[in-house]
């Protein structure tokens, strides 16, 4: 009697402790869960607690439910958290929902226009943590709903700028959400605009209230430099927005995000990864990988040399790091890799910032920066998996994390664009992946351009299973949707034998309907 009420006061114990620090772990079950974009506070994307598929069983994959939006001509990219037994996710729609993870039944829907000014729409991955869910959304504003009911806790706007936005997604660690912020800024063509204001900055919450504990600015404050041709005023240095997600190492306390390009004038933290201690923001190293890149929309125009500084010298390169980083070991040293859209992925000592290795994968092949590493990728513990997006033709690649040797390369299936969904759309059909990458114990995730969501070997990198998108879904919600190009801005989500994704990502198949987010089980799963 006395050794059964020792473990059970032991097993108590644990378990208020596992509650204490806000763990998933038991929440997920044998599956495990996945509470936000990057899987677990390093970046790894990959959940080494699912069995059920495996590469066994992963071929048997079928849909199990759709959940489908009304059509809004906004892009597919809330990936999902799937904690608790729920899935959570933001829709094209202006709403925020949970939804039961095995059958997709609503369980409660957030307006988010009870908070932002419309058009607002999530376009960020939300992060699950000690009974609340995070998000921002494409009006600069961050949310903290009640996980259980849905109800508002608090919702706070921290930037002025008019053009501020979230894709990047909350970090959850130690009683803080860690956001990056960056802006539509870039996107103003008419030549009266007084381009440009913004300056990108990843900030520190206090979970609980929305409090502003620091903020780090990438660029400094923005001042008149002149005047554009058009006879307004000139500001700069801008931009350096931070698109991508933190990721954190926890044995240091160090975190780590990537930056973008100027978008006027030069200077600051352009194009950079940066360290920065978690408690205080104060910068550990930071390493500065393209040093010249100014770049907005009006660079894709001819003859804008005058609106474009970077147009005559080759330098309106918009090579951000969209990427968020992964934190893993090389023979006891902490390290952190992160791709950038130039198509080069890089490597560097998390303590000091010196370089380790780089390695080339792609070139630009399309419109400026689309040919590189775009949103994210994985770590398995054993190789890092990296995408390339519009590289003629877009591929996944396995590397060896101590030197960066390529140990395979799968090209997008040749034949991608020949069968499905796409076959009907020869001139939107690309061989490129957009999504980031996503593992669990032998298998890899990632959805291509071409509609296809597929799953490969992580020994060899042969193709396990795919399957087409881009056909019309009768959602469980009531509403009919049609699947496309596999979301970019996330991947796919694995958790207690379930595959989830959104489809309906840029380039855009015909469609009278909206997008779709998709799960799959297995048979009986």
């Amino acid at each position: 009697m006395t050794i059964s009420r020792k473990k059970l006061r032991l097993a108590g114990l644990v378990l208020v402790a596992l509650l204490l620090t806000g763990s998933t772990a038991l929440a997920g079950g044998r599956g495990g869960a996945w509470p936000s974009w990057q899987g677990d506070v390093s970046g790894s994307r990959h959940n080494a607690s699912e069995y059920r598929i495996n590469p066994a069983t992963v071929g048997g994959l079928e849909l199990k439910w759709a959940f489908a939006y009304p059509k809004s001509g906004k892009t597919a990219r809330s990936q999902p958290a799937v904690v608790d037994g729920n899935a959570y996710f933001g829709g094209t729609d202006g709403k925020f929902y949970a939804t039961d993870a095995k059958t997709g039944t609503t369980r409660w829907t957030f307006d988010l226009a009870s908070v932002a000014p419309a058009p607002v729409v999530v376009q960020d991955g939300p992060a699950v943590a000690r009974g609340k869910v995070y998000f921002g959304d494409n009006q600069g504003y961050v949310y903290a709903l009640d996980q259980r009911t849905g109800k508002l806790v608090w919702a706070k706007r921290y930037e002025e700028h008019p053009d501020a936005l979230h894709t990047s997604s909350p970090l959850y660690h130690d009683g803080r959400i860690y956001i990056g912020t960056s802006s539509r800024e870039t996107d103003h063509a008419d030549p009266s605009y007084p381009c440009c204001t913004f300056r990108g900055h990843l900030d520190s919450l206090d979970a609980e209230t929305g409090a502003l504990m620091w903020r780090y600015d990438t660029m400094p404050a923005t001042k008149a430099i002149g005047t554009w041709p058009s006879g307004v005023t000139k500001y700069g240095p801008a931009g350096g927005g931070i698109w991508g997600s933190p990721v954190l190492d926890k044995k240091t306390g160090t975190l780590y995000i990537g930056t973008g390009q100027n978008y006027s004038g030069s200077g600051g933290d352009f194009d950079s990864l940066l360290a920065l201690d978690a408690r205080s923001g104060a910068v550990h190293w930071k390493q500065q990988v393209t040093h010249a890149d100014t770049w907005r929309v009006v660079c894709g125009k001819p003859d804008n040399e005058g609106y474009c500084p970077g147009q005559k010298d080759g330098t309106d390169l918009d090579y951000d790091f969209s990427s968020s980083p992964n934190v893993f070991q090389v023979n006891g040293r902490t390290m952190v890799g992160v791709g950038q859209k130039s198509g080069v992925y890089h490597v560097f000592d998390g303590k000091t910032g010196e370089v380790s290795w780089r390695r080339q994968l792609s070139e630009t092949q399309h419109a400026a920066g689309t040919g590189g590493i775009q949103w994210g990728t994985s770590y398995d513990g054993e190789k890092l998996y990296v995408a390339t997006y519009y590289a003629d033709p877009g591929t996944l690649f396995a590397l060896n994390p101590a030197n960066g040797d390529i140990e395979w390369e799968t090209p997008s299936p040749a034949n991608g664009c020949s069968w499905g969904g796409a076959a009907a759309s020869p001139q939107v059909c690309v061989r490129a992946h957009a999504s980031a990458v996503t593992t669990s114990r032998g298998v890899v995730y990632l959805g291509g351009t071409d509609g296809k969501m597929r799953a490969y070997s992580s020994r060899t990198g042969a193709v396990l299973w795919e399957y087409d998108a881009v056909r019309n879904f009768a959602g469980v919600n009531g509403l009919t949707g049609r699947g496309g190009a596999l979301s970019g801005g996330g991947g796919a989500v694995v958790a207690n034998g379930m595959l989830y994704i959104q489809a309906g990502y840029y380039p855009f198949y015909p469609s009278e309907y909206g997008t779709v987010m998709l799960a799959f089980g297995l048979p009986r799963g």
